[in-house]
Formats: C-alpha cells, sequence, structure tokens
C-alpha cells in the first residue's frame, strides 16, 4: 500500500511539473505572438515608386509588354544583400498599364531556375492566357498571352500561380500592379498623377533571418506566414514628400497570409473610391478598410500642409475567438507609411458625388445557385486535383455563389476572370467596403457570403479557371477548385498538363 502511495505522489508530481511546463509555454508562446511596429521606428526611407513598365504599340494597335522573371539581390537594410525574385529587376516588377479596349500582349521570359507562371489577378480574359498553374513557364522558356482589355478601370496586379509553391513565389518578390484606365475615369476630378497624388501601395509583410527573407511559420500560425514588420513596394520604413491636398492611395494586400486593416492614428475619415475590380458608384466615408491578401482598394485622404500623417494597420476584432486573433494576426498593429505634407499644398477639386455606374449582376439574375464550403482541407471537401473539373458554368448566364467559413480559422476567397456583386454577408446588406466590383473577399470564422457573378470569357471546356483561398499556404495546401466555362448544352473537357513548359509557349 506504501508503494501505491508513493507511485501517486510521484505521478502527481509529475502530473503538476508537467502542467506548469505546459502552461509556461503557452503563455510564452501567446504574449511572443503579438507584433505591433507602432511608434517603434523612424520612418527614414523615401518611398520606392514602381516605375511605369515600357512598351510598344503594333501597327494594329497592340500594346506590346516585356516581362523578365529573374533572381537578384536586394538591398532592403543598410549594407544587407539579400536574395530576392522580380520582375525586370531584382524584386517586385514595373508597373503595366493599358486602357479598355485596348489589345494588349505580355512577352515573358522565365529566368529563374525552375518553373512559374504569371496570373493576372482580376483580369477578365481567356483561361488560356489567365496564367494560373495550366499556364506554367519552364525555366529558360518564354509564354506570350494577349487579350483585348474589357472591362472599367482598376487596380489590378500580377504574380506567379505555381500549384504547390505560390507562396514561396509571391513571398519571394514576384509581384506587381497592373493598372487599368478608361474614358469614364479619365473625365473624372480624381487625383491621377502617378507617383505623385496617386501613389501605388504595395503592402507586404517579412521577416528577416540574417540576411535572407524568412518563410517559417510559427508553431501555431496556421493561416501561413506571418512577419514581423512591413513595407511598401519594396521600402522598409518608407515615406512620401506630397504635395497635394487630396492624395490617393491604391492599397494592394501583396501579403501571402496576413490581413490589414487600414486607418489613421487620429481616426481621420477618408474616402473608398474603388475596390478590386473599379470604382464605386459614390465615394464611401470611413476610417477603416480591411484587405485581406489579393484584395485592393483605393482611398482618398486629405492631408494638411506641414503635418505628417501615418498609414497604420490596427488590430481587428472579426478573426474568430481570441486564440485565432492572437496567433493568426488579427491582435497585431503596425505603421505602414508616413505621408509628409509640404508647407504649401496645390488644392484638389473635391471628390465627384458620383463615380460611376457598377457594372454588376443582379442576384434576381442567377439561373442557379451554388455552395462552396470553406476547410483548410479543401473546399467541399475535396482538395485540389487538377485533373478534375470541380464547377462547369455556361458562358452568358448569372450565378449566386454562397460561400460559408465554419472552419474556426480565417479564410478568403479568389475567383478567377470575373468581378463579382457582394450580395450579403450573414444575411445583411454589405457594408459600403463590400460594395463595389469584387473579385476576393475576405471570409473569416462563422461568415456565409452571397456573391452574384456572370460569365462571359469565351467557351473553353478544356481550359479551367481557378477558384481559392488566397491566404497562399492554404491554396499550395489544397484549397483550391476548378470550373471551365462552356456554351449551353457542352459538357466539360479534360484540363492541360500543368507541368512547366519545356521550350518557349507562345500562349495562344
Amino acid at each position: 500500500m506504501f508503494r501505491w502511495k508513493r507511485l501517486v505522489i510521484v505521478l502527481g508530481s509529475l502530473i503538476t511539473v508537467l502542467a506548469v511546463a505546459i502552461g509556461a509555454l503557452v503563455a510564452w508562446l501567446w504574449t511572443d505572438a503579438k507584433v505591433s511596429t507602432v511608434g517603434k521606428a523612424s520612418f527614414d526611407n523615401a518611398l520606392a515608386i514602381p516605375p511605369r513598365a515600357e512598351s510598344i504599340v503594333e501597327k494594329d494597335g497592340t500594346r506590346v509588354f516585356d516581362l523578365r522573371m529573374q533572381a537578384g539581390a536586394t538591398e532592403f537594410q543598410d549594407g544587407v544583400k539579400t536574395p530576392t525574385w522580380g520582375f525586370n529587376g531584382s524584386h517586385l516588377g514595373p508597373t503595366l498599364r493599358a486602357e479598355r479596349g485596348e489589345k494588349v500582349r505580355v512577352r515573358i521570359r522565365n529566368n529563374l531556375e525552375e518553373s512559374s507562371s504569371v496570373h493576372w489577378h482580376g483580369m477578365h480574359l481567356p483561361a488560356r492566357m489567365d496564367g494560373g498553374p495550366h499556364q506554367m513557364i519552364g525555366a529558360g522558356a518564354t509564354w506570350t498571352p494577349h487579350w483585348t482589355v474589357d472591362q472599367p478601370a482598376a487596380t489590378l496586379w500580377y504574380h506567379p500561380h505555381p500549384h504547390g509553391r505560390t507562396e514561396e513565389h509571391v513571398r519571394r518578390g514576384l509581384a506587381g500592379l497592373f493598372l487599368l484606365d478608361d474614358e469614364k475615369s479619365a473625365r473624372l476630378p480624381l487625383p491621377k498623377r502617378y507617383g505623385v497624388d496617386d501613389l501605388p501601395v504595395v503592402v507586404q509583410d517579412v521577416r528577416f533571418d540574417g540576411s535572407r527573407l524568412s518563410g517559417d511559420r510559427g508553431l501555431m500560425q496556421s493561416v501561413g506566414f506571418l512577419g514581423d514588420r512591413t513595407m511598401v513596394n519594396g521600402t522598409l520604413r518608407p515615406y512620401r514628400q506630397v504635395h497635394d491636398e487630396l492624395i490617393r492611395l491604391r492599397l494592394l494586400n501583396a501579403s501571402t497570409a496576413r490581413t490589414y486593416a487600414f486607418g489613421f492614428p487620429d481616426d481621420r475619415h477618408f474616402s473608398l473610391i474603388g475596390t478590386d475590380g473599379g470604382l464605386l458608384e459614390r465615394p464611401a466615408v470611413m476610417d477603416r478598410v480591411q484587405l485581406s491578401p489579393g484584395e485592393r482598394a483605393e482611398i482618398v485622404v486629405r492631408v494638411g500642409a506641414g503635418e505628417r500623417v501615418m498609414l497604420q494597420s490596427f488590430a481587428q476584432g472579426n478573426y474568430g475567438d481570441s486564440w485565432q486573433r492572437r496567433f493568426g494576426g488579427g491582435d497585431d498593429s503596425f505603421d505602414v507609411l508616413e505621408l509628409r505634407a509640404a508647407q504649401r499644398l496645390r488644392p484638389s477639386p473635391e471628390l465627384p458625388a458620383v463615380l460611376t455606374t457598377l457594372e454588376l449582376p443582379h442576384e434576381e439574375e442567377a439561373v442557379r445557385g451554388r455552395h462552396f464550403d470553406l476547410k483548410r482541407s479543401g473546399i467541399n471537401g475535396r482538395a485540389t486535383d487538377m485533373g478534375r473539373i470541380d464547377e462547369t458554368v455556361t458562358r452568358g448566364t448569372t450565378e449566386v455563389w454562397t460561400i460559408r467559413n465554419t472552419n474556426g480559422m480565417p479564410h478568403n476567397f479568389h475567383v478567377h476572370d470575373v468581378q463579382f456583386r457582394v450580395v450579403e454577408v450573414n444575411g445583411s446588406a454589405p457594408p459600403p467596403a463590400l460594395r463595389g466590383p469584387k473579385d476576393t473577399v475576405f471570409v473569416p470564422h462563422g461568415t456565409t457570403m452571397k456573391l452574384a457573378l456572370s460569365f462571359t470569357a469565351p467557351a473553353d471546356p478544356d481550359t479551367p479557371y481557378m477558384y481559392h483561398c488566397h491566404l497562399l499556404y492554404h491554396e499550395d495546401e489544397g484549397m483550391m477548385g476548378q470550373f471551365v466555362v462552356v456554351e449551353k448544352g457542352q459538357s466539360a473537357g479534360t484540363p492541360p498538363s500543368h507541368t512547366g513548359h519545356g521550350r518557349g509557349h507562345e500562349g495562344d
């Protein structure tokens, strides 16, 4: 009996010690998980503005761009060269720009040592030109997609989309803006001088491990990689001198997993004028705009002469429970970009009360509905299969897609080729930030959204578009599906091989 009592006491002591150790470990992880750079550094680096991509216009009116995917080294920190990838340079890429109705062709050469692709995020174009995982470009190969721009003025972007490697390729630096213009937006009195009162703001979170960009995830970071600082257009601690009363910021969340809530520390109001696919019907006045990976927003903020204004990202309360907020980045906050207003500012015209008429489908036009259940293990219970067509849609029709997340963690949802209308969020009308053209939406735990989508791309039963979670770690793990556009009565075909092209590939 004495031995049993002694054994019970020893086991009890061991359990107590183990429980204390586990509790201490959890407490340490909890405290260490929260990140904030607010007020901790001087913003002393002039903001880099991505150069406008050079182009030529051929006799038939086609605008031709050249892009090179290449490895290099970038000096983010004084005296330290960091290995990076970029387009036409060591990191990120130039800003492509085209007008509605214009034919474009992009000659892309892959100078990397592995296959990749270039996806035109937010662009309406034929499936074979989309740049998804079925349009891989082998090492040393070329790809020349071409299409006619047929959508309103918008802030789009381009980035790689190799199956299973997208997170790594984007994190290394392969990303750039693709701006679209049209006659309607050109006539509006909006800030539109690129790099002057119309600033590209490509936001990424990073972590440095010595001289390299770290991609390591924390123990509890189920959303993917989360960095401990941010940079804009590849610039750490950036500031921008501005000389106008109204400044337009084209915000792109080019991070691979982190969601931001942008605003200003004095809670000043700004006007949201555009979302992923273009302008809103009217400016929406707000003091925060939340962007998950892949989302864009165009905001106009007023500055006063001589003042310094910090664009920040604030903690967010819609990440689910406290565990997900802490380890998924919802509790984090950042200083992002300092605007330094000149002592004398050029006056800016007031924003127009009406911006545009939306070219989006309505729910009542839908001929059918589909449901998509988001889980880290896959969509609708199935992980990606590149040889499987998950959905078949009929060209010229409108559908309502219901997106639901009960997975206990944040997700988002991106659909290739289309700009959709957000019809409902948890049974209610969408907030102002979701009333414009969208191709990507943040879907936190406990959220159900209804989206109205119209499919007008050329029918191609053999070449799919993708829909997926744009938290790229989740996409790479298998949160992705495929759909094809077919003519009425036509069946889906067989997807092509998605291996890298061994020789030059012309994309037609």
